[in-house]
């Protein structure tokens, strides 16, 4: 059994481009997600899967995700004073969600590299990576699942989602074989963005990560792939031929709610999905969207 698992990374030392110019002075993290940022919702996962230690990697202009989740003194106390006891618990939320810390990666020199500035914080424990484009609903407690996978097999878990092939070259796509294990396969091999056509399945590796510590060792030795960039991809690859090195590679198949803001037509939809299901906000939202959708756009800007 390896030892429990405590530590999450969050790479987010991104320049966020596909959100320009909204991202030219604000972290793309930090773009609210209903009321939220999204870097938010992806702490809150690690905290419920019980990691209680965060890593963020950052870079620079990155200072407003310390600010968040730092305490806001000033704005406690207005609040405060004003009695506003519910907004004020809203504000504190984010500060006593968990113990973070944060290392700037420096040059952005792909994933893999952001991964390896963890090491020294690391040591030689498992731990997760979490990718702030991907946004698991609660409901669906997938990281709790990959840290009970890699508990009882040992080395490292990726997420992998059943996508459409027609996209398997957007993602990275794993080569895999059954376990006897309903939703948990070994993966054989691993392709960073294969060009069309030439993916091994069309199961796609999305932001989820359970690693060996063992992967250091293998992202120092990994040469720049696809983007001139260091892929986690190809580390990963490097442990599935071989597990002698740190183990095997596991996937946890997911089938659940996930919610992509890596773009902005799937940020859009992820912020009606998510308005959609509050108990505050949904009903009514839900009213003005079906009134919309039925008199479209002109009609209910008429009305």
């Amino acid at each position: 059994m390896s030892p429990t698992i405590s530590k999450a990374v969050i790479p987010a030392a991104g320049l966020g481009t596909r959100f320009l110019p909204a991202t030219k002075a604000t972290p793309k993290e930090m773009l609210p997600v209903v009321d939220k940022p999204a870097i938010q919702y992806v702490v809150e996962e690690a905290v419920a899967a019980g990691l209680d230690d965060v890593l963020m990697i950052t870079g620079r202009n990155k200072r407003p995700l310390e600010d968040h989740f730092d305490r806001n003194y000033e704005l406690e106390s207005a609040l405060r004073r004003k009695g506003d006891g519910e907004r004020l618990a809203r504000v504190q939320e984010s500060t006593d969600l968990a113990t973070i810390h944060y290392v700037r990666q420096g040059d952005p020199r792909g994933l893999g590299h952001a991964v390896l500035c963890a090491a020294p914080h690391v040591g030689d424990q498992a731990f997760a990576v979490l990718l702030g484009d991907d946004l698991i609903d609660p409901r669906d407690p997938l990281l709790s699942r990959m840290i009970d996978v890699q508990a009882r097999h040992g080395g490292s878990v990726v997420a992998l989602l059943e996508v459409d092939p027609a996209q398997s070259h957007l993602y990275g796509c794993a080569a895999v074989e059954s376990t006897g294990e309903g939703d948990v396969v070994r993966v054989t091999g691993l392709v960073e963005k294969p060009a069309p056509g030439t993916a091994p399945s069309n199961y796609a590796v999305i932001g989820r990560y359970v690693l060996d510590p063992g992967i250091f060792g293998i992202l120092r030795r990994t040469e720049p792939g696809r983007g001139n960039e260091i892929q986690l991809t190809d580390a990963l690859q490097t442990q599935a031929a071989d597990e002698g090195v740190c183990g095997p590679v596991h996937g946890v198949l997911f089938r659940g709610r996930r919610y992509d803001t890596g773009d902005r037509s799937d940020y859009l939809r992820a912020i009606v999905r998510l308005a959609s299901e509050r108990e505050d906000l949904g009903p009514e939202f839900r009213a003005w969207l079906r009134e919309f959708v039925r008199d479209g756009m002109d009609g209910a800007a008429a009305g």
